[in-house]
């Protein structure tokens, strides 16, 4: 992980930690080593979600921007995916996606996107840290004709819209869905899309006022759709995080449906179809080990790899994979685009229902899904290392992993976009995975005081 930048770009509380200046400086660094691999004046397009911070960001990013000589094209509010596909269809040399995705709404975020649409490389964040945190002098600003332009897409919005349009690939007319959208960027695009789709719809917060993205809604929190899905007559529930770069789902009984079964789901009915490149999936090791005995029992290989979209998304590339993702509901169909799509992973998940003719309840439960048991400790990114080198913690997480055998295992990893130490104990017998969780929850907790 970078100074500036974790696994899904610059993220910090706006305003303090992610401040108007540091945006700007990242807005004139990203610029100056664009052009430096480039021949010609960059353009940069920007996106953002509905964070009260993200103009105040976008305005900061796009005087920085302009102010070393590139120009810009501002998108206005869209999901992440969008900034992604539209970067390579307009022909640009970067995308910015003013977001935190799915974090509270004080945290915001600058996401870094190549000319085809894929997340900057780590190499080029280097070079745009280096400048920012080392070499600042460099950050020359023009004048005069010298200085970059500012347009305004007018097209943004339906050109992303008719991408998820045509990748349904599936006619979904008189489909009985609720849609969750968090307050966030599906706000903006959600009902055209399953409007055009033919999809009966009912929409949930769905009215973002600059303070209420993620708070008690999206994939962030399902229960109001889970109940909601319980009580009324529908198919199925998708929930969409801030950004729309996520999705989960409930079915029509009103029990989660969570990205690790979405991804099986959509596994098997790829490679039935003969459309699983290599009949694989790619996802993390916190994937849950009831898919990995899914994939065994269906002839599809499981490649798992640390935590975080980008490393599935390299691991896709590496392998010529098309289909992966994560537990939180981030599916990559590379496909059709080069991040995670909420909106996408939800047209092809009904599509699949429709196809197979089966409600999702009875897709899902083809995978059993193990207990797990998550603990989120607040560690300050400086103490991070502190818990991973602590010599009796690791003696716990042996002692822990010698009781669970086969049947179980312990993962312990720090967030790389939050101030958090993640703790997972998965196995068959709940009551066990969760006192050897508690018992190095605790141990964090101390290391991290000490």
């Amino acid at each position: 992980m970078g100074r500036l930048f974790g696994t899904d770009g610059a993220r910090g509380i706006a305003g303090t930690e992610l401040t108007c200046e540091l945006a700007m400086q990242i807005g004139r660094a990203a610029a100056i080593v664009l052009a430096s691999h480039s021949h010609k004046k960059p353009t940069i397009i920007i996106g953002k979600d509905t964070r009260l911070s993200s103009d105040m960001l976008e305005s900061a990013m796009v005087a920085g921007i302009c102010s070393v000589g590139a120009n810009v094209m501002l998108l206005g509010v869209l999901p992440t995916p969008a900034v992604a596909h539209l970067v390579s269809a307009y022909h640009a040399d970067a995308g910015v996606m003013i977001s935190a995705s799915h974090n509270p709404m004080e945290y915001n975020g600058i996401k870094l996107f190549s000319s085809s649409g894929y997340k900057l490389s780590d190499e080029i964040e280097a070079e745009i840290e280096e400048l920012i945190l080392d070499t600042p002098e460099k950050l020359q600003v023009r004048q005069g004709d010298e200085l970059g332009r500012v347009t305004h897409s007018a097209t943004a919005e339906r050109d992303y819209i008719n991408h998820i349009i045509t990748a349904a690939e599936c006619d979904l007319s008189g489909m009985k869905v609720v849609v969750d959208c968090a307050n966030g960027s599906a706000s903006q695009t959600a009902e055209k899309i399953f409007s055009a789709l033919g999809v009966s719809a009912v929409y949930l917060n769905r009215e973002p006022d600059g303070t209420n993205i993620n708070r008690a809604c999206g994939s962030t929190d399902t229960a109001a759709l889970e109940e909601y899905c319980r009580t009324h007559p529908v198919e199925l529930g998708v929930a969409f995080d801030g950004d729309a770069d996520r999705c989960l789902a409930v079915d029509g009984e009103g029990n989660l449906v969570d990205g690790d079964k979405m991804i099986a789901i959509l596994a098997k009915h790829m490679k039935k179809e003969g459309a699983l490149a290599k009949d694989t999936a790619v996802v993390t090791v916190m994937s849950n080990l009831g898919f990995f005995r899914f994939c065994e029992e269906n002839g599809i290989s499981a490649c798992s790899t640390k935590v975080g979209d980008r490393y599935v998304l390299e691991q896709m590339l590496a392998g010529g994979y098309n289909l992966g993702g994560e537990q939180s509901g981030h599916i990559i169909l590379s496909d059709f685009c080069p991040t995670g799509d909420g909106q996408l992973s939800a047209v092809r998940l009904m599509g699949v229902m429709r196809a197979e003719g089966r409600s999702l309840a009875a897709l899902a439960a083809e995978m059993e899904r193990f207990p797990q048991v998550v603990a989120n400790i607040r560690v300050e990114n400086e103490k991070k290392p502190l818990v991973a080198e602590n010599e009796s913690f690791k003696a716990l997480i042996a002692e822990g992993e010698a009781e669970l055998g086969k049947e179980g295992r312990i993962l312990v990893r720090p967030s790389g976009t939050e101030p958090l130490v993640r703790v997972m104990v998965e196995g068959k017998d709940f009551n066990r995975i969760n006192d050897i969780a508690l018992k190095l929850g605790k141990a964090v907790k101390e290391i991290a005081k000490g």
